[in-house]
């Protein structure tokens, strides 16, 4: 197959070597550094915390030492159809150890959600984790399917509420014009018809007044560098394509206090 096979052109872990060891890496310092905060009475580590009925309707929240300065919302990737909060939480380290508070919400997963249920979970989350940091301001990233979720909620018929607080929003390797993905066999769980896949792309609604960041690997597939170069010229927003990174690795330096995308989300904000 080719990339003008749209399965090639959105598959990601056939063109990463050892595309297979970054799952159990992932979990592993994830565990690590929750348990490097203290998860019992008293530790900086929360997992778990409800914010609807469902199973997957949580979100985990890790806070730094201090008063938290603000607030980071990281949305996970998947393609919507796997992972949870719990699988990235090693990622709040740059932030956390900058004196911010960072929250990661999961949400009900393709097939058993379409995507614009998801949205919706997404929002009613924000809205509970704010409440839990209440006060600062906040950033809001998501990788891959999360960086649609988190564009998501600046289109104005999915805009949370809570925008006012919002003082930055950093897709990472968005997925922001859904209706190629129509054509994929992951659309068997999306169920995509010609409608939602239009209003859920954050590239076709009209460009917010909250400050965008895209960001994206150099050495990603090109589908995923279209992607963010629609998202990015769509809403006049700056683009970094990074240098050396794919779509697994691009995500690394969140973990790092002076990694390049904690400095994105953070950097002149306090």
């Amino acid at each position: 197959m080719t990339d003008d096979d749209p399965d090639t052109a959105y598959a990601n872990a056939p063109f990463i070597a050892d595309a297979a060891g970054y799952p159990p890496r992932w979990a592993a310092q994830a565990a690590a550094f929750r348990a490097s905060l203290g998860t019992g009475p008293g530790g900086r580590a929360r997992s778990g915390l409800p914010y609807g009925p469902g199973a997957r309707q949580t979100f985990d929240l890790f806070l730094p030492e201090a008063v938290a300065r603000g607030l980071v919302v990281f949305l996970h990737g998947g393609y919507w159809r796997a992972f949870g909060p719990g699988d990235w939480s090693h990622l709040a380290a740059g932030a956390v150890a900058r004196g911010w508070a960072v929250a990661m919400p999961g949400y009900t997963l393709a097939p058993e959600a379409r995507i614009t249920a998801i949205t919706a979970e997404i929002a009613t989350a924000l809205t509970a984790v704010m409440a839990e940091v209440p006060g600062v301001p906040v950033v809001l990233t998501g990788h891959s399917a999360g960086g649609h979720l988190a564009a998501r909620m600046l289109c104005p018929d999915a805009e949370h509420r809570g925008a006012v607080r919002l003082a930055r929003v950093v897709p990472i390797s968005p997925l922001a014009d859904l209706r190629p993905l129509r054509a994929t066999a992951m659309n068997a769980d999306f169920r995509l018809d010609a409608a939602e896949a239009e209003a859920e792309s954050p590239a076709l609604h009209p460009a917010p007044a909250v400050l965008v960041h895209v960001w994206v690997g150099g050495d990603e597939r090109p589908a995923f560098l279209w992607q963010a170069r629609t998202l990015a010229q769509a809403w006049h927003a700056p683009l970094t394509v990074e240098t050396g990174r794919h779509h697994f690795d691009v995500i690394d330096s969140l973990a790092r206090p002076d990694g390049a995308l904690t400095a994105a989300l953070l950097d002149g904000l306090g």
